[in-house]
């Protein structure tokens, strides 16, 4: 399987914030879901849970975040599985990166992913097969 596309947990999370402060990314993070082929991992939607649960200036109740969750459920998903970690760790020995957005990156490799959005690595910078689209970007 291949997809278009593989989202860092950050354009999930824009996806949902009621910050008006953050509306710009908000919008831009809903188009990516609604326009993209893409997938996410276990990480992705275990990261998305804890941060817009817990971290949100105005959080989401667990049945909402549940609910967001279960309609990402329909896109690909890769589980977190040994060959994952151990990829990650290579990936993030290699780059120079923390395992947790190796593992990230692993994920989206192994979807044939091209692109991966997110604001946490370098906008443009390839890692192997995948290269970094930061969507906030001006």
């Amino acid at each position: 399987m291949s997809v278009d596309a593989f989202l860092d947990t950050n354009i999930l999370v824009y996806a949902v914030t009621s910050d008006v402060s953050q509306r710009p990314k908000r919008k831009k993070a809903l188009e990516i879901i609604q326009t993209e082929d893409f997938a996410v991992s276990t990480q992705v939607l275990q990261e998305f849970y804890v941060i817009v649960t817990r971290k949100l200036s105005r959080p989401l109740t667990p049945g909402q975040a549940l609910e967001w969750i279960e309609e990402l459920a329909v896109f690909p998903c890769v589980a977190t599985e040994v060959s994952l970690v151990k990829i990650a760790i290579e990936i993030s020995v290699r780059y120079q990166t923390s395992y947790w957005d190796a593992a990230i990156l692993a994920a989206a490799e192994s979807m044939g992913a091209p692109r991966l959005y997110s604001e946490d690595l370098n906008h443009g910078q390839r890692y192997g097969s995948v290269e970094v689209v930061n969507p906030f970007m001006p």
